[in-house]
């Protein structure tokens, strides 16, 4: 499993990824950090006419039961994918 510090450079490094990734990525970039950081989503789903808030929820509700350090795991392998692919 990935350590908190290897989670944490992966963030930093998602900053500055060379090319902009897909909206679908960067979907599950934002949905893994948030589970592997807070858990599982809480609050209320967005509604009305806020598609992006609605995406962002979705993408991380989808995770729910997933446990930080797996969420951790999968964000750094992600993370590490995406510059290997640049």
């Amino acid at each position: 499993m990935a350590t908190h510090e290897e989670f944490e450079a992966a963030a930093q490094r998602a900053q500055q990824l060379p090319t902009k990734p897909n909206n679908m990525v960067l979907l599950q970039l934002y949905a893994l950090y948030k589970q592997a950081s807070e858990g599982d989503v809480t609050g209320d789903r967005p509604g009305g006419f806020d598609f992006k808030g609605i995406a962002k929820y979705d993408a991380w509700a989808s995770l729910s039961g997933k446990s930080k350090d797996a969420a951790r795991q999968e964000y750094v392998d992600l993370v590490t994918s995406l510059f290997q692919g640049a």
